[in-house]
């Protein structure tokens, strides 16, 4: 099993969760959708608002009512005030009730046979009134509505409020009760010209009836949409979280080490972010497995070319134990030094080959002047002296400075390595023509030599790691096989292609096209 890696955090303060990020994401979207459907239930609370603003309305009217019957009935005497208190009370369909100054009861419509006000006894009704009632109760007790006084039935008139308030001296005065069915009772009372008093009754029963049918009509919507943000809320859960958990499980197995068996899902089907998400991982697990062939043959393959030094080297020096003749002691001791030699070579290449990707994704890129650093390279040659008269030069047709972002030393090791190829392929007196020039935004930088060319079949195999087409007349171990692998990684870490064509003048040699894009000038 692999190790558990430690990893630094990443995730910056627009990514980073506190509480939430300890919740799963299906309940986090539940979570979302219900307090959505939280805000939607607050309707409730209006309703009470609602109700509140009718029954002020009902109270004022009720006052209202009051004081126009007083003046009217103020108007006449004896019988014909009976009868007009009973067409009143029958017309407003509330109960009427007249007292003396000392509060005893002068009139009543319900002893006089109007009984158009009859409080509903709770026991008698229906299961559906009972859960009304009950649910009436809960909603009050959850928006804090204020609960009315029991309505009570009073034989002595000071007795009520409002008959009190209105002998005290107030004009008009009214009181909400409380039915035992939970309706409102609304009373009023006025002061009549004889100093009696004149109160009203009405059960307002009409204010709950229309109350309890918005909430049942507010019911159904809450109860469709927690439906539908319900199915919703599964439907984004099996969309989003599915697929990520799939992701991860995958993910997993990778880190576990076992990325040759893992097929992380593509989900070719989906064009959003998770989609584009699934083909990434996917792209990654590829590219993971094909650096972990990529190094496994790369040790493989150093395993072979450090054998063979090796196996040269063991000859050698066992050689050296049994041989007397000193000419022969000193052509085994010269075989030691080559292979000595050939494998601090190898050694140095491999290292390098080994750490370039790493030092590339770290490395700060700078301007660089291409032309200038090539005819440093060339002066260096020269200077160092070239043998078999092998000619080098440099033609650049650039208008300005051909400047490309990259790190200086190693795109000379590019070069150096062209050049090295170059000078082990040319022939006695050769010409090496080295090119530069600007072709969109790219810089084309040509190597052309006189050697015997490239084969077609061998010129991508000649950029793979320990692949090389030497020249017969080369002795043996002179190069690593790791120059122009190393030259490609190079120029494809600075976002450049390197290739290798035959030369277009039909000339015999071989011609290696570096492209790299040009510095932005603004």
């Amino acid at each position: 099993m692999a190790p558990v890696i430690d990893s630094q955090r990443t995730d910056g303060p627009d990514l980073a969760l506190r509480w939430s990020g300890q919740i799963s994401l299906t309940r986090r979207i539940l979570a979302v959708n219900i307090i959505a459907l939280l805000m939607l239930a607050g309707g409730f609370f209006y309703l009470d608002s609602y109700r509140s603003r009718i029954v002020d309305s009902r109270v004022a009217q009720a006052g209202r009512e009051a004081r126009l019957i007083g003046e009217a009935i103020a108007t006449v005497e004896g019988e014909r005030r009976t009868a007009l208190a009973l067409r009143l009370a029958a017309d407003t369909g509330a109960r009427l009730r007249l007292f003396d100054a000392a509060g005893r009861t002068m009139l009543d419509s319900r002893a006089l046979g109007l009984r158009n006000v009859v409080l509903s006894d709770p026991d008698k009704q229906a299961w559906d009134q009972s859960s009304a009632r009950f649910l009436d109760a809960v909603i009050d007790t959850v928006v804090g509505a204020p609960r009315p006084p029991l309505y009570r039935e009073r034989t002595d008139g000071r007795r009520w409020p409002d008959v009190a308030a209105v002998q005290s001296g107030q004009p008009i005065a009214a009181t909400v009760w409380r039915a035992p069915d939970r309706t409102p009772v609304i009373t009023a009372a006025a002061s009549l010209a004889d100093g009696g008093v004149v109160m009203t009754t009405i059960n307002a029963r009409d204010i709950t009836q229309t109350v309890r049918i918005e909430r049942f009509r507010l019911s159904l919507v809450l109860l469709l949409v927690t439906i539908v943000s319900v199915l919703l809320s599964l439907f984004l859960a099996r969309t989003i979280v599915r697929p990520l958990r799939r992701l991860a499980r995958a993910a997993i197995r990778v880190r576990l080490g076992r990325a040759r068996e893992v097929v992380v899902p593509r989900l070719p089907s989906r064009r959003d972010e998770i989609g584009s998400l699934a083909r990434a991982l996917s792209d990654m697990s590829l590219a993971l497995r094909a650096r972990i062939d990529a190094t496994e043959a790369f040790a493989a393959d150093i395993t072979h070319e450090m054998k063979n030094p090796l196996a040269s080297l063991r000859s050698a020096v066992d050689g050296l134990e049994t041989v007397k003749d000193e000419e022969l002691r000193a052509r085994l001791l010269a075989i030691v030094r080559d292979d000595v030699h050939r494998m601090d070579r190898l050694i140095t290449d491999i290292s390098e080959a080994s750490r370039l990707d790493a030092q590339l994704s770290r490395a700060k890129f700078e301007p660089v002047d291409m032309a200038r650093m090539i005819i440093g390279l060339l002066d260096q040659r020269r200077a160092r002296g070239i043998e078999r008269g092998i000619r080098l030069h440099f033609d650049s047709t650039a208008a300005e400075a051909p400047i490309v972002l990259g790190e200086g030393a190693r795109l000379e090791r590019v070069f150096e390595n062209l050049i090295d190829n170059a000078l082990s392929f040319s022939p006695d007196r050769g010409l090496i023509a080295i090119a530069a020039f600007v072709e969109q935004d790219e810089l084309v930088i040509r190597v052309d030599d006189e050697g015997p060319g490239v084969p077609e079949e061998s010129r991508e195999s000649i950029f793979r790691r320990f692949q090389s087409v030497r020249p017969e007349a080369e002795a043996f171990g002179q190069h690593s096989g790791l120059g122009l692998a190393i030259a490609r990684t190079i120029v494809e870490g600075h976002q450049g292609s390197i290739v290798v064509e035959s030369r277009e003048d039909r000339l015999s040699g071989a011609r290696f096209v570096v492209r790299l894009p040009l510095a932005d000038r603004r």
